[in-house]
């Protein structure tokens, strides 16, 4: 086979050295091991120098030392001073993958090819050493660090390793270090579709260690406490040849003729329909993965080049990368958030509340707090029926080992029910999950104020009434909170803490502290109606059900809000959220803003019928069902004129602009980051468009409406 990476020398990689002057370099330091037969291995670790907070990266200069460290591995081989060459990394990191920080601040397409083709040179490297290659995967690997063990021969991963994952076309890009090549012809196509694709567009879902090995990714998998020496000892055995090496997922022949293609057309089919066309990076991955049946490695890591060259220096990237920063940093500093030592201790918990939602939360505060949980309802079936459900899934995932037995019942233990509000005495959190109405919430946490601490949070999980309204009968007003969870309560990772006017700083604190323990990024808005995302979303939805009225077909509506390149068209979000927490949500924002929120008299008739979407044997969405459209016709106003796509298109841009400006120049919260945090943590707008802010300046809307822009050019990019 013809060498992939002879085509490239270090001289000419010179140029990005430019772009890496304060980079944090990830050294190579070689030691020779003394192999149990007698041979001698080189074992490579790759570490940046920092401590477990700074995971090692790979950028230029790292780049070019590990390469200059191989080639001296290979002229040691050619001599027959070593018997192989192992690669591994500093405590519990084999490598986070490129350093963004670099790839951001790439100038050019010439320079971001560059910057492909030395990930290939590198890392190649390890191919072509003239003795076996092995990675020794002992902990977090993350994109180039995936690619790192793939360019290998061989590789073992530890058993406890956390976080292996490909989850570049989550941030616009994709594997372009041979990833995308190599993984396909290492574990099958489907197996990799998962990784490459599936997995980053589900919340960038990652790998545990063996869930790796069992995938193919790995060649042998072992214990932690005896990682390395077992790694070395297998290492030995496969240079000896008495260690012979299966990869049952290699794809053979009948793969290649009769499922590869088949599996790319499905994946692409079920793309289209999730998350529409306007992301490229999954697209351009599958393009790749499908090359890969048949090209050879030189091929395959050329196409790499020219691919990743294109997103790097595309919109879609830098917008990625904005979004990125803003989880990775802003999230954990949320702007407002008071001195963490004016909170005050959490050590029983009180759910108002047994429903499912309000279930949920107790789960969710037993798991991660793990201390006692009482929930209350109307009547001890209501009561009883949470707890089974609470207790059904501990069990649940007791039996999926994610839990162990002890600590399965230990927390079963801790969960009670009772349906005596006295019983909540001892909490010192209590959380309301009950109809969302506003005489209902005044009357639950009126009662339960009887019996609680006047320094007890009282926690509201409104979605849109009036957190100060809610208080306001209340003695200790300002020991209220907005609580906003967003559904599923386990995996959405937003909440939106709501800071009421008389809400006090260390109940505001105690919020702040218990949502980063519940492992939630918590964002601070004012007492406004819908908060931040009900609010941007009811603007979405109001305009969704006005244009239907008004005789635009349903079909054009999902096809004005198609490039703002949301996981799900309108119609499918308000099945989703239901049709009568969608009715009250616009009726809410049509009181509180009428001359901006339409109401829709439709979505009430839609919500008492029960009918929206058409739907398969599966549940999954077919399309907008005929009687739902009966029923919208009704109501379309004599003389409306539907709306055509390019004209909702804009009016849907042009209405979220001057919404935000509007949300902005309130306070609702301190800056345009914030809400493009709370939309990309809550309503899951895409990493690719980099938050709705930026995008609004890119499509013009921000000049349109308010005669500036949310962000600087340099933000925002080009459209």
């Amino acid at each position: 086979m013809t060498s992939a990476i002879a085509q490239y020398s270090a001289e000419q990689f010179e140029p990005l050295l430019a772009l890496a002057e304060d980079e944090v370099v990830t050294h190579s330091f070689v030691r020779d091991v003394t192999l149990p037969s007698g041979g001698t291995l080189a074992l490579v670790t790759i570490d940046n120098g920092r401590d477990h907070t700074r995971p090692s990266t790979l950028g230029p200069q790292g780049l070019l030392e590990f390469a200059r460290v191989m080639d001296a591995q290979a002229a040691r081989a050619s001599r027959g001073e070593i018997g192989g060459v192992a690669v591994t990394g500093k405590p519990f990191i084999l490598a986070a993958g490129a350093d963004l920080s670099k790839v951001e601040s790439i100038p050019d397409r010439a320079s971001g090819k560059l910057m492909a083709q030395l990930g290939h040179y590198a890392l190649g490297k390890l191919g072509e050493l003239g003795v076996p290659s092995f990675v020794f995967i002992n902990g977090l690997a993350l994109g180039g660090g995936v690619e790192v063990a793939l360019n290998a021969d061989y590789r073992t991963i530890d058993r406890s390793a956390a976080g292996i994952a490909l989850p570049e076309v989550f941030l616009g890009i994709i594997p372009g270090w041979g990833g995308a090549w190599l993984l396909p012809n290492l574990i099958g196509i489907e197996n990799a579709l998962k990784v490459v694709v599936e997995n980053p567009l589900k919340n960038n879902r990652m790998l545990t260690a063996e869930q790796a090995f069992e995938l193919g990714m790995a060649d042998a998998i072992f214990d932690s406490a005896t990682f390395l020496e077992s790694s070395i000892r297998w290492a030995d055995g496969v240079i000896a040849g008495r260690t012979k090496v299966k990869r049952p997922s290699q794809p053979g022949k009948i793969e290649r003729a009769v499922k590869w293609d088949a599996a790319i057309g499905i994946a692409r089919s079920m793309l289209e329909k999730r998350i529409g066309s306007v992301a490229r990076s999954p697209y351009v991955a599958l393009d790749l993965l499908k090359a890969a049946k048949s090209s050879d490695k030189a091929a395959g890591f050329a196409a790499e080049d020219d691919a990743l060259a294109d997103l790097i220096s595309g919109d879609q990237f830098r917008a990625s990368i904005y979004a990125f920063n803003l989880v990775q940093k802003r999230a954990k500093k949320p702007a407002g958030a008071p001195d963490k030592r004016l909170a005050t201790p959490v050590t029983r918990i009180g759910v108002l509340g047994a429903g499912l939602m309000a279930s949920q939360f107790a789960l969710l505060f037993v798991r991660r707090l793990q201390v006692p949980v009482i929930i209350t309802d109307l009547d001890q079936e209501r009561v009883d029926k949470g707890i089974a459900y609470i207790h059904g899934e501990i069990s649940a995932l007791e039996q999926k080992g994610r839990l162990h037995a002890d600590d399965a019942n230990r927390l079963r233990s801790l969960v009670t029910g009772t349906t005596d509000k006295a019983d909540f005495a001892g909490c010192d959190w209590v959380i309301e999950a009950v109809f969302e109405e506003l005489a209902i919430k005044q009357s639950v946490f009126a009662e339960i104020e009887k019996h609680v601490s006047p320094t007890a949070v009282l926690a509201t999980n409104t979605s849109s009434l009036s957190v100060e309204r809610i208080a306001e009968k209340l003695e200790h007003p300002e020991r209220v909170v907005g609580f906003h969870f967003f559904n599923p309560v386990a995996v959405m990772p937003l909440i939106e803490v709501v800071n009421a006017p008389a809400t006090n700083e260390a109940t505001l604190a105690t919020a702040m502290v218990t949502a980063a323990a519940l492992k939630k990024n918590a964002v601070i808005t004012a007492d406004s109606p819908g908060f931040v995302v009900n609010r941007i979303l009811a603007k979405l939805l109001g305009e969704a059900m006005h244009a239907v009225e008004t005789g635009t077909p349903f079909e054009d509506v999902v096809a004005a809000q198609r490039h703002f390149g949301l996981p799900m068209d309108p119609f499918v979000l308000l099945d989703l959220v239901g049709l009568k927490v969608g009715a009250h949500v616009l009726d809410t924002h049509h009181a509180a803003f009428p001359e901006r929120f339409f109401e829709s008299p439709a979505l009430h008739e839609l919500a008492e019928a029960g009918v929206l979407l058409e739907k398969d044997a599966k549940g999954n969405p077919k399309g907008i069902d005929k009687k739902a459209v009966a029923i919208v016709a009704k109501h379309r106003p004599a003389g409306s004129t539907p709306s055509t796509v390019e004209e909702l298109t804009r009016r849907l841009e042009d209405g979220l602009a001057d919404e935000i400006h509007r949300m902005l120049e309130e306070g609702v919260v301190s800056a345009p980051e914030d809400i493009d945090l709370c939309m990309i943590l809550g309503a899951g707008w895409p990493f690719q468009m980099g938050g709705v802010t930026p995008f609004l300046d890119r499509v013009g809307a921000s000049e349109r409406v308010f005669g500036g822009t949310f962000h600087t050019p340099a933000i925002r990019g080009s459209h």
